[in-house]
C-alpha cells in the first residue's frame, strides 16, 4: 500500500507541475466534444412484438387424419428469413416509409446493407414470441419500417402456407400421373409374361416333381408288365413253332365228336398256361390242373372210341383242314403281340410326358424368379401409388383446413412503437463520456510531459533516478510569500477547472432535458 501510495503521489506531483497544460488540453477536448455532441445524430429504437399461436383445437382433432406440417419449425424459418434482400427492397422502395431521398427512385446498396444489418427479428420470451426492432435517427421512420415488417411477417406466414399447400398438391398430382403410367406399364408386363408362360406361370415346381415321380413309377410298373408280356409272347412263339397246323383225319373226326370235352380241355389248358406264368411246376394248382387235363383227355378218348364204333371210318390218309391248338396259339400270340405293342406305346407316351414335365420343371425356377421380380416391381409401384393417393387426400383435406381455419394465428401483442428516449449512445451519454474523457486526456498529457522532461522532488526519487547514493539534502525553509503564491495558484486552478465542470454539467443537463421532453 505504501508503494502504491508513493506512485500515486509521484503521478499527482507530475500532473501538478504541468497543470496548465492539462487544463488547456482538457478545455480543448471539452470544446471539441461540445461540437461533436451537438452534431451527433441520436438514434431511436422502434419495436413490435408478434405472437404466433400454433396450438388450436382443430390440430389435435385432425391428427392422423390429414398431413400436418411442423408449424413451429416453419414459423422459426419464416422469422429467420424475414430480413431477406427481396423483403428489404420492398420496404425500402415504399415511398410512404420515407427511406428514399428526394429524387431517388430505388434504394441503393448502402441503404439496403444498412437496413439488413439494423433490422432484427428475435425470439423474445417464449418460442413463438417474436420481437422486431429497428433503430434510426428518425423515430417516425423507424416506426414505419417496423410496422411494414410486422405486416410482411403476418402476410408472409399466410401466403407461404397457402403457397406450400398448392405446390405440394401440384407436385403430388404430377407424381400420381407418373406412377399411374408406371403402374399400367408394370401391369402390362405381368400380363404379357403370364400369357407367354402360361404353362409355368402359375405352376408349382414341387407338383411337377411329384408328377415326374409318379410317371417314373408308372414307367417302372409298365416296364415290368412289358417284360412279362414279352416273355409270354416268346413262349407262345416257341409253342406255335412246335405245333403242327394240320391234324390227321382220325383226330379231326375225334375232335368233332366231343366238342364239350374239347372246350373244357381247352379251358383247363389256358388256365394251366396262366398258372405257369405265375408259378413253377411244383405248385399245387399246377399239379391239380394237369391232373384235371389228363382226366378230361382220358374221358375224351373213351367217348371218341365209343362214337367211332358207330360211325363210318373216313378214308385213310385224309387230313383235317386246321389244327384247333395251332389256331388258339396263333390267336394268343396275336393278343400277346398287341399287348406288347400297347405296353411299348404306353411307355413311350409316359417318357414323352416325363420329358415335358422335366422341361417345365426346369423352367419353373427361372419363370418364378422373373415373375417375382415383375410382381415385386408392380407391388412397389402400386404401394407408392396408393401412398401418393392417400397423401393427396390428406393434402387436400389440409388445404381445406387452411382455407377454413388458420392452423397458426398471428397476434400483434405489442404494436410498433418508438421509445421516447434515444438509445445508447445518446447525446447525454456522449456528453458525459466526453467530459470524463477530456479530464483523463488532460491528465494523461500532463503526466506524459513529466515523463518526457522528468524532475525529482525528493531524495528517494533522486536516488531511484540516478542509481547513485545521495550525499546530502537541502531543506527549503517556510516562506509566507511563497505559501501565498502557491495558495493563489491553487485557487486559479480550481476556478478554471470548476468553470469547465460547470459548463459541462450545464450542457449535460440541457441534453437530459431535451431527451426527456423529446426536443430534437
Amino acid at each position: 500500500m505504501n508503494e502504491l501510495a508513493g506512485k500515486l503521489a509521484l503521478i499527482g506531483r507530475g500532473i501538478w507541475r504541468n497543470r496548465w497544460l492539462a487544463i488547456a488540453v482538457m478545455w480543448a477536448v471539452g470544446l471539441i466534444g461540445l461540437g461533436v455532441t451537438w452534431f451527433f445524430p441520436e438514434r431511436f429504437e422502434a419495436q413490435a412484438k408478434v405472437h404466433v399461436d400454433t396450438m388450436t383445437v382443430l390440430k389435435p382433432l385432425m391428427e392422423g387424419v390429414t398431413f400436418q406440417p411442423d408449424i413451429d419449425q416453419q414459423v422459426k424459418m419464416l422469422g429467420k428469413t424475414l430480413v431477406s434482400r427481396p423483403n428489404v427492397e420492398r420496404i425500402a422502395n415504399d415511398p410512404s416509409v420515407g427511406l428514399l431521398e428526394r429524387g431517388q427512385s430505388s434504394a441503393n446498396e448502402k441503404l439496403l446493407d444498412f437496413l439488413m444489418k439494423n433490422i432484427k427479428v428475435d425470439q423474445s420470451g417464449g418460442n413463438n414470441l417474436y420481437a422486431i426492432t429497428f433503430r434510426d435517427t428518425d423515430a417516425e421512420r423507424a416506426r414505419k419500417v417496423v410496422d411494414r415488417f410486422v405486416r410482411l411477417f403476418i402476410t408472409s406466414g399466410i401466403e407461404a402456407k397457402q403457397r406450400n399447400s398448392d405446390e405440394a398438391t401440384r407436385f403430388i398430382d404430377e407424381q400420381i400421373k407418373d406412377y399411374e403410367a408406371k403402374l399400367a406399364d408394370a401391369d402390362t408386363k405381368v400380363k404379357e409374361f403370364k400369357l407367354h408362360n402360361m404353362a409355368v406361370a402359375n405352376a408349382n415346381q414341387q407338383d411337377y416333381f411329384n408328377r415326374i415321380t409318379a410317371i417314373r413309377d408308372e414307367i417302372s410298373k409298365t416296364t415290368i408288365q412289358l417284360q412279362s408280356a414279352d416273355h409270354s409272347r416268346e413262349a407262345l412263339r416257341r409253342e406255335l413253332a412246335k405245333e403242327n397246323p394240320y391234324l390227321p383225319g382220325e383226330a379231326a373226326s375225334s375232335s368233332s365228336l366231343t366238342p364239350d370235352l374239347d372246350a373244357r380241355i381247352e379251358m383247363q389248358k389256358r388256365q394251366l398256361d396262366d398258372l405257369l406264368r405265375r408259378y413253377t411246376e411244383a405248385h399245387p394248382d399246377v399239379f391239380a390242373t394237369r391232373r384235371t387235363i389228363r382226366e378230361l383227355e382220358a374221358e375224351r378218348r373213351r367217348d371218341v372210341q365209343i362214337k367211332l364204333k358207330t360211325q363210318v371210318t373216313p378214308p385213310p390218309g385224309s387230313m383235317a383242314p386246321t389244327n384247333p391248338v395251332y389256331q388258339r396259339l396263333r390267336i394268343e400270340l396275336a393278343q400277346a403281340e398287341a399287348l406288347v405293342a400297347s405296353l411299348q406305346a404306353q411307355i413311350g407316351a409316359y417318357r414323352v410326358r416325363q420329358q415335358e414335365f422335366q422341361t417345365i420343371a426346369e423352367k419353373i425356377p427361372q419363370a418364378e424368379a422373373e415373375l417375382m421380380q415383375l410382381t415385386r416391381g408392380y407391388e412397389v409401384v402400386r404401394k407408392q401409388y396408393e401412398q401418393l393417393v392417400n397423401r393427396r387426400e390428406a393434402a387436400s383435406l389440409g388445404a381445406k383446413m387452411d382455407r377454413n381455419s388458420s392452423m397458426a394465428e398471428f397476434r400483434l401483442v405489442e404494436p410498433p412503437r418508438v421509445s421516447p428516449m434515444p438509445v445508447f449512445p445518446s447525446k447525454k451519454h456522449l456528453a458525459a463520456l466526453l467530459m470524463l474523457g477530456s479530464i483523463v486526456v488532460g491528465m494523461a498529457v500532463a503526466f506524459g510531459m513529466t515523463l518526457v522532461h522528468p524532475t525529482v522532488s525528493s531524495e528517494r526519487e533522486l536516488r531511484e533516478f540516478t542509481k547513485r547514493p545521495v550525499l546530502g539534502v537541502l531543506t527549503v525553509l517556510p516562506d509566507p510569500r511563497r505559501e501565498s503564491t502557491l495558495r493563489q495558484e491553487r485557487l486559479r486552478v480550481l476556478a478554471v477547472v470548476g468553470a469547465y465542470l460547470f459548463i459541462q454539467f450545464v450542457w449535460i443537463g440541457w441534453m437530459v432535458f431535451r431527451s426527456f421532453y423529446g426536443i430534437h
